[in-house]
């Protein structure tokens, strides 16, 4: 097996785990709303200081199981393996961009650095001259 197929299976792998996470979820959600219900309803835990605690508590635990639901069926098709990878290209490409606009200027104030060079040693040159023979004015 090559090295795409070995990623695409581990990839199914993982898909059809975190899948069967989410219906174990959605199971032990649903038992345990029923059990809530009836420590509520029929043995009458808590009635004493809020009577039908269980719906909070239902609505809290079925908060959690929909962002659950919404970060394995939908943020993962928009910020799955492909989009990982798309990014990662964008973001590399925009750093070997910067990395070359910064080796242009580099190179540049280089340049500009040994023509100024070149340019004092002339004139050390023309003054050094002019000191020599002081009647060529």
């Amino acid at each position: 097996m090559d090295q795409e197929q070995h990623e695409k299976y581990e990839y199914a792998r993982k898909r059809v785990k975190q899948k069967k996470r989410l219906y174990f979820h959605f199971i032990v959600f649903l038992v345990g709303s029923v059990f809530l219900i009836i420590l509520n309803k029929v043995l009458n835990v808590g009635e004493e200081f809020i009577s039908d605690w269980f719906v909070w508590a239902i609505l809290l635990w079925f908060f959690f199981w929909a962002l659950h639901f919404i970060n394995v069926f939908i943020t993962n098709k928009f910020m799955g393996k492909d989009w990982e990878r798309k990014e990662t290209d964008r973001l590399v490409l925009k750093q070997e961009v910067k990395i070359a606009k910064m080796e242009k200027q580099i190179a540049k104030e280089a340049q500009l650095k040994a023509e100024s060079k070149e340019f004092s040693v002339e004139v050390k040159q023309q003054e050094l001259k002019k000191n020599e023979n002081p009647t060529n004015l």
